[in-house]
């Protein structure tokens, strides 16, 4: 049976809920991991501009730009262009055959855009639309522009040769538990345990509650008959009947529970944050870099990434992020910084998941061990990313652990000038992997997760502990 254009569709080639059962951990299939990275996009740190806070009744947008299931962009709106135009901007006729996956359904403005430049699929979140229909709900004085603006919308999709779509799966069995464990358990809660033993799990779940009603209040409309109304409005009337709507808002409430608790794996707490593992005094190293709040959000990233990772012991995300040379304000939401390519841990392109061994350095026949077959998360950003290096702009790459010994030559190799990881196996050899070159690393600085240098002094000291931003 052919679907329709609005229909929510729970199948794909590319990323079946079977193929996220494989192995013996669930993974993240790649349209939902798309779509978990464009809400996470839209919640790029904006710059002072945006911050003010204008009242508008367009939403900030985040967008994913896919080519042949790789991820080639990640944008979101600016204080003067929507999403949809930044992606034409940046990629221009390259958006031909393209899948976009948007945190909104993109406005008219958006639509005719990215429709004429060739775009095979564009799959967006089903809730408030970029042009905003929840506002125009309440207030009453509104001039009723959304709904102008959402009827233009189906008239271009009804016309248009692109999908468009509500993309969302159904997440693989135990996905949310098995991220919820995982979350604990990484690196980066890790290092707070051990260095602030009063850090505990309730601090954490605490964190993650504060978490999920943010983005429950940013993705979701609590509102079910509001929900349905706007729905309707952008032509989902098929999703408004049972089971369906309940099918999608259970599916939406899980997707938004797995990116709070993501978020949540690398808390802004006990003044742990991203600062040189070994700065010199007075030197231009030691000076501000990027941001706290840009850093999270960039780990966060490859944290997500590591989520679609084939190793079914330890999934791994990588992601890099470069900044052009002579700073400004881009046209992008995410100003003077571009992105370059990510990836995750998984074997070599075409190959079965069964092909290769699986087992780790705990199993004494080495042969059947898997580190010789896969390929790591920063070898696969490097190899499929989208913009070569420019080695006069400053270009960091963010890894959801202490990068190995395979890897670390690699990095300095490509240019890449930082980078930000955590460090709880730097020093160590396990067998047939080791992070033994990471510490000795020179010409690259090296941005480990740590508490606050001068909160540690003044811990120290005097027993009182200071906080700051940046790194």
């Amino acid at each position: 049976m052919q679907r329709s254009q609005g229909s929510l569709e729970t199948r794909s080639s590319t990323g079946t809920q079977t193929d996220s059962m494989q192995g013996q951990v669930p993974r993240l299939s790649k349209v939902n991991l798309f779509t978990l990275m464009s809400l996470w996009m839209e919640m790029f740190p904006s710059d002072k501009l945006d911050r003010a806070k204008k009242k508008t009744q367009t939403k900030k947008t985040g967008l994913v730009v896919v080519s042949n299931m790789r991820i080639i962009g990640l944008h979101c709106s600016s204080e003067d262009l929507h999403a949809g135009q930044i992606a034409v901007i940046k990629h221009g006729s390259k958006l031909k055959d393209c899948d976009l996956y948007f945190s909104r359904k993109p406005c008219s403005v958006c639509l005719k855009m990215i429709v004429n430049a060739g775009v095979n699929r564009i799959s967006y979140w089903p809730s408030d639309p970029e042009m905003s229909l929840q506002q125009e709900f309440l207030e009453h004085t509104s001039n009723g522009d959304a709904k102008l603006d959402a009827k233009a919308v189906e008239r271009l999709k009804s016309n248009s040769r692109a999908h468009v779509c509500v993309l969302l799966q159904p997440l693989a069995c135990y996905m949310v538990q098995f991220v919820e464990e995982t979350s604990l358990k990484c690196d980066f809660i890790q290092k707070i345990e051990k260095k602030q033993p009063l850090f505990s799990t309730g601090l954490f779940y605490e964190y993650r509650q504060e978490k999920i009603k943010e983005f429950e209040t940013r993705f979701l409309i609590s509102s079910e008959d509001t929900h349905k109304d706007i729905l309707r409005l952008m032509g989902l009337e098929n999703l408004c009947e049972n089971p369906y709507f309940v099918s999608l808002r259970q599916n939406m409430k899980e997707l938004v529970l797995i990116l709070a608790t993501v978020a949540s794996s690398v808390p802004n707490c006990c003044d742990f944050g991203f600062y040189l593992s070994d700065p010199q005094p007075n030197s231009e190293e030691s000076q501000q870099s990027l941001s706290q709040e840009m850093a999270l959000h960039c780990i966060i990233q490859a944290r997500l990434l590591a989520y679609r990772g084939e190793d079914h012991k330890t999934g791994v995300g990588a992601v890099i992020w470069a900044e052009r040379k002579f700073g400004g304000v881009d046209c992008d939401g995410t100003g003077s910084l571009y992105f370059l390519g990510c990836g995750y841990n998984a074997f070599p392109v075409g190959s079965e998941y069964a092909d290769f061994p699986h087992m780790d350095d705990k199993q004494k026949d080495r042969e059947i061990r898997k580190f010789r077959y896969i390929i790591h998360a920063e070898q696969n950003a490097i190899t499929f990313r989208c913009n070569e290096i420019n080695p006069e702009e400053k270009t960091m790459i963010f890894v959801t652990k202490c990068p190995c010994d395979e890897c670390v030559p690699l990095i300095k190799g490509a240019g890449i000038q930082q980078i930000y990881a955590g460090d709880v196996d730097i020093g160590k050899k396990k067998a047939d992997i080791s992070y033994m070159k990471f510490g000795a690393l020179t010409g690259v600085r090296k941005y480990t997760w740590q508490q606050h240098p001068q909160s540690l002094l003044s811990a120290n000291q005097a027993g009182d502990g200071t906080k700051e931003n940046g790194v």
